[in-house]
């Protein structure tokens, strides 16, 4: 019929199964470790205590913030609208734009103004994005807001 099966074959069988199970473990923590951002604040308990303060601030503002990305000219556009719903000028403008998972896709895109709308030529790919955008208000109010983004491709 077929060779006998034997102590020694089952004990090579058997290790070779652990050790294809804990290579591709290994290989999964080495990809988690080195592929992670990082930490989203240095110090996450004097970020805490700050958080209160800077939301109620940035919601006296009455801020909206609404992207939108034009897929066929490759063009991210950002506008803040106050809360009479006409457009804010803001000052200090930062946008990162890049995948929840990785910093290999990070992007800041100079932003231009026009005509209430900030905008800037962008090759994304398909996928889900991250908008983070950092500004500030006239009197030095800060405003920090992350939106999401998804790209048909």
């Amino acid at each position: 019929m077929g060779s006998e099966l034997t102590g020694r074959k089952v004990l090579i069988f058997t290790v070779s199964a652990f050790a294809v199970v804990v290579g591709v473990n290994l290989t999964l923590a080495y990809q988690a470790v080195h592929t992670f951002p990082g930490l989203e604040v240095a110090n996450s308990y004097v970020a805490s205590q700050e958080f209160n303060t800077h939301l109620h601030e940035q919601q006296a503002l009455g801020w909206t913030t609404s992207i939108d990305y034009d897929e066929a000219e490759r063009v991210l556009a950002l506008r803040f609208e106050g809360a009479d719903g006409k457009p804010v000028e803001v000052r200090d403008l930062d946008v990162l734009v890049g995948r929840a998972t990785s910093v290999r896709d990070d992007k800041r895109p100079a932003m231009l103004y026009y005509n209430g709308t900030f905008s800037s030529p962008l090759d994304l790919g398909p996928g889900f994005w991250t908008i983070r955008v950092t500004a500030a208000s006239e009197d030095g109010t800060p405003f920090r807001q992350r939106l999401q983004l998804h790209v048909d491709g």
